[in-house]
């Protein structure tokens, strides 16, 4: 590979069995206090609702805290799910974010809940789904655009700050509203590989200029277990294994510590499930990983890879960007 896209890093807060969330935030901010002395690009938190495991909840907040204790690292939305929030209050948020951290923030948006009926409901925006969408997005883009004569919606902060907008998706849809809008576009390969290759073709080939984006830009997320030997990073990815079977399972998201073998944790059907939501998961030693993300990287054209590494070792997981920096 002679030129490797820029890499980036989502988060979602992840709190290890027994661990308070106080302390998985601080985890977070060594994480990603690491990542940016590696010059990785992007630090991105994910929003999710009551699920316990998951400590990334109010994205905002975390942004904003994240950014404070780096310097350059670009941190942003991955994603803002923007059927629970009306877009000024998003706006506002944003604003407020870019004005403190002025060409640093990204607001990454997706179309689902990210949690469950009830607590949509919860959020107080039921009714209010995912088939306005489109609009919301083109409402976010006025209200963070420059202020226009006689306009009644004003969002202070927000009006002028062009915060980027990113559209994120695990489907065609929002690929090709990314490509329509001409707005740069993530794939959430981390749990959804099954369509990586068509979407990210059909944003391509879909792709309409705009005053944000000239060309296309597309990032895909993977997921990645890296460590000094196959061996060692095998074993970590018990970890990963035992959190996604919890998922499918209904049950709370707290990170386990590895374990030596599956084997009795999980049925054979359960095995090819998770295995499937991991198909392309960067799994390995340096040079295992290294090849895979080779082979990767010849299959689909990504401006910019962004990886979820789910270890449980604070210090081992800020190993691995170490690793995969070198890959």
């Amino acid at each position: 590979m002679s030129q490797r896209p820029p890499f980036s890093l989502l988060e979602l807060a992840s709190v290890r069995e027994g661990d308070s969330v106080g302390t998985t935030l601080a985890n977070s901010v060594a994480y990603a206090q690491h990542a940016e002395k590696l010059g990785f690009n992007r630090f991105w938190l994910a929003e999710h609702h009551n699920m316990e495991g998951i400590s990334s909840s109010a994205t905002s907040v975390l942004i904003g805290h994240i950014a404070g204790k780096t310097a350059r690292l670009r941190v942003g939305s991955g994603g803002v799910m923007l059927p629970n929030h009306p877009p000024l209050v998003i706006a506002e948020q944003f604003g407020t974010l870019e004005s403190l951290y002025p060409g640093r923030i990204d607001l990454g948006l997706g179309r689902a809940p990210g949690t469950d009926p009830i607590t949509s409901r919860a959020l107080r925006r039921d009714g209010l789904g995912a088939e306005q969408f489109p609009d919301d997005v083109a409402r976010l883009q006025t209200l963070l655009g420059p202020l226009q004569p006689g306009q009644p919606v004003k969002a202070i902060p927000g009006a002028g700050t062009q915060v980027p907008i990113w559209l994120l998706g695990s489907s065609l849809y929002s690929a090709q509203l990314a490509a329509m809008r001409g707005l740069p576009y993530a794939f959430a390969g981390h749990f959804a590989p099954r369509l990586y290759r068509e979407a990210l073709k059909v944003y391509r080939d879909h792709f309409q200029p705009s005053e944000q984006l000239q060309k296309p830009y597309a990032m895909l997320a993977v997921p990645a277990v890296v460590a000094d030997t196959d061996e060692e990073a095998q074993w970590l990815a018990t970890t990963s294994y035992q959190r996604i079977l919890a998922l499918f399972r209904g049950q709370p998201l707290w990170m386990k510590p590895p374990v030596d073998t599956m084997a009795g944790l999980w049925n054979a059907g359960e095995e090819a499930s998770v295995r499937d939501f991991l198909a392309l998961q960067i799994l390995g030693g340096p040079a295992s990983a290294t090849q895979q993300l080779d082979r990767l990287l010849s299959t689909v054209e990504v401006d910019e890879l962004m990886f979820t590494v789910d270890i449980h070792d604070p210090q081992k997981r800020r190993h691995a960007l170490d690793i995969l920096n070198q890959a």
